[in-house]
């Protein structure tokens, strides 16, 4: 592509809305239309909508297509997802309608993929990339009605009537609302929250949501409170259901700013927008902007000339990568207030992944056999600490599978049983086979750490996992009031009654108490502990995180699992960010980090870290996950990635082999 050839665009999903900007792209700068999509090439009219474009039939002919160099997704909200990371898998730059995803999660997930192919991605806040926005933004920063306080902003209009079969009654479409036009308000205040501090956008500390769902379970109406750390206080609203004023009003120590219907700005095809400035004695003064360019053409150009530039996302005041994801989180935070779920978000519908592929297990994650399990397990298992939601929480499940991890951890305590039926529904959703995955299971968690609780809880915690058995069990905390031969003797019953059928142990357990187990098992014909779950990590842990918590990093314990070859699940084996960017010697932000992992001796190995590091080409947190996987006895790192990326990272350094010289040189035994 030549620096001022046009984009030759490409759309996906012939509707109202795509017609809308294949004008903006005949009245663009930079691009030309070259190709509609559609599965439905016989549709009356479609020539007459898209003049000069080709048809073709089928949205992967697009993204296969040599002559598309850039694709606007069309389709119902519920495909945005799909086509973006298809067509980033395709090497084409896309603009995607907003929402550019039903969630935030999804959002980061079409990113990830964006950002591995190289190519540009953007979401379709159109009124964004308007001089009119640029115009309010100077005139907040101007002071011309002194410091902003308030911001009151909505987007609603009356359907009439419900109709189920439209998709904005339609759960199965993801309609109401919130995410059809709620972004719109929510990105405006953002927005001008962040220009008073010079910000492209801010990011509000809390969210106060409300709502009414209609009979079909959409949003018919709904507002929000967001409080923004600079002070700032912003009311929103939206609705399908009735008909607002749709005016943004931002209110300052010294008078207001009123704009009608600010996504129009001058109006689809150019004309004159107005911004009141209303004083404290009511004077109104008026701003007028002429624009003759029209509104969609100058997303098109914003875009055609990132792409031309080899940026990556929009520039401000367009929506940036982190600012679509921060937009959607509101929407998620919101949402969740008002209890909106979609049908299309649950495990019943949801069963492909993200790209809309059916579900296969991959092979590059390694595996190692371990004493007791019937098949090689991931050497590292993926926790579930991070897990909010069944939608959100296949992205991370599904591409763990895909790269060929097996191992999962759960326990009966995490998200009061939440996550135990999240996994539940995601391995029959997805119609993976039982014996394809490896469950961890705990249980007898504190106060109610007692023998007989430990044959409920699990019976609990399968009816979740639905399945009939866990293949590792842990007991998540000890209790040394009682003997330990009771938790053995509940255990090997539930062992004898084929509901744990591997390895058993202590999670948080000493030494002593896993060789009283141990001994007490073999003396009396009982099935013995065979494996642990206590932290070990390249950084030491100073004091516990949570109550009951206990480290197994030090030499004695490193001499005891050697000796015995016990395989440890270590949880937090990464320092819980130690290794990033968050922790530094002048970083004391983080209570946790600093309360837990800070100490000279650690920031010394924090230090060998980042050295190798930077010799092997790698970040210091793969050098730490490295360090546990490199040790003389078996050690199952268990990691809780928040996202894709994190995911991603993570198992990239599976393939660091360390020397025994250059682990001990990590622990400063050796300079």
């Amino acid at each position: 592509m030549t620096e001022h050839a046009p984009i030759r665009w490409g759309i996906i999903g012939p509707g109202t809305i795509a017609r809308t900007f294949a004008e903006g792209i005949a009245h663009s700068h930079t691009g030309r239309l070259e190709a509609i999509a559609t599965r439905n090439p016989n549709r009356p009219g479609l020539a007459e909508g898209f003049a000069g474009a080709r048809i073709i039939a089928g949205y992967e002919a697009l993204l296969d297509d040599p002559d598309v160099d850039a694709v606007y997704i069309a389709t119902p909200h519920t495909g945005h997802a799909e086509w973006a990371i298809k067509a980033a898998r395709a090497g084409k730059h896309f603009l995607v309608e907003k929402p550019i995803g039903l969630s935030a999660y999804e959002a980061e997930a079409i990113f990830h993929e964006a950002a591995k192919a190289g190519v540009f991605a953007g979401e379709a806040f159109m009124y964004r990339l308007h001089p009119q926005t640029a115009k309010l933004i100077h005139l907040v920063q101007s002071g011309v009605i002194g410091d902003v306080r308030l911001i009151r902003s909505s987007f609603g209009f009356n359907m009439g009537s419900v109709r189920p079969e439209h998709r904005l009654f339609s759960s199965e479409t993801a309609g109401g609302g919130i995410l059809d036009v709620g972004g719109y308000p929510v990105s405006m205040v953002r927005l001008i929250a962040g220009a008073v501090e010079g910000k492209a956008f801010a990011e509000p500390e809390k969210v106060f949501g409300v709502g009414h769902l209609g009979a079909t379970g959409v949003d018919e109406w709904a507002s929000a409170v967001l409080r923004f750390p600079n002070g700032i206080v912003a009311e929103v609203s939206c609705s399908i259901m009735a008909k607002q004023d749709n005016t943004l009003r931002i209110i300052g120590s010294k008078g207001r700013i009123e704009v009608g219907d600010f996504w129009y700005a001058a109006g689809p095809k150019g004309g004159i927008g107005k911004i009141d400035i209303v004083r404290p004695d009511g004077a109104t003064e008026s701003i007028e902007v002429h624009e003759n360019g029209w509104l969609y053409a100058f997303e098109v150009d914003a875009a055609g000339e990132a792409i031309r530039a080899g940026r990556q996302e929009f520039a401000s005041p367009g929506m940036a990568w982190a600012d679509s994801v921060g937009n959607l989180q509101v929407l998620d935070k919101w949402r969740a207030s008002i209890g909106l779920e979609y049908i299309v978000e649950k495990a019943a519908s949801k069963t492909r992944t993200i790209s809309g592929a059916a579900l296969r297990q991959g092979d590059s994650v390694p595996k190692r056999a371990m004493p007791g399990l019937e098949k090689p397990a991931s050497v590292v298992a993926l926790g579930f600490e991070f897990f909010p939601n069944f939608a959100a929480s296949t992205l991370t499940l599904d591409a763990y599978f895909e790269a060929g991890g097996n191992l999962f951890d759960t326990a009966y305590v995490y998200g009061g049983g939440k996550t135990e039926a999240i996994f539940g529904d995601w391995h029959s959703s997805r119609g993976v086979p039982r014996q394809d995955v490896i469950v961890i299971g705990k249980g007898a968690h504190s106060p109610l750490c007692y023998p007989d609780v430990i044959g409920r809880q699990l019976a609990a915690s399968l009816d979740r996992l639905q399945t009939d058995h866990v293949d590792i069990y842990f007991m998540h905390r000890d209790n040394t009031d009682i003997p330990v031969g009771e938790f053995v003797d509940a255990i090997d019953a539930e062992v004898k009654a084929g509901r744990i059928r591997g390895p058993y142990g202590g999670s948080n357990w000493t030494r002593e108490r896993m060789d009283e187990a141990i001994a007490y098992a073999q003396k009396n014909g009982r099935t013995p502990p065979g494996a642990l779950s206590n932290n070990f990590s390249l950084a030491h842990m100073i004091e516990p995180i949570w109550a009951g918590c206990i480290a197994a990093s030090d030499d004695e314990w490193k001499t005891w699992l050697e000796a015995r070859q016990m395989p440890n699940f270590a949880w937090s084996s990464q320092g819980r960010g130690f290794f990033t960017e968050r922790a530094g010697r002048d970083k004391r932000d983080d209570e946790e980090l600093v309360r837990v992992w800070y100490s000279e001796k650690n920031f010394g190995r924090r230090d060998r870290a980042i050295e190798l590091a930077r010799k092997l080409g790698r970040s210091p947190i793969h050098i730490a996950l490295a360090y546990v996987l490199n040790q003389p006895f078996p050690v199952f790192p268990l990691i809780g990635p928040r996202n894709l990326r994190e995911l991603e990272d993570s198992l990239s350094a599976l393939d660091i082999v360390l020397t025994p010289d250059q682990v001990k040189w990590l622990e400063g035994e050796m300079q």
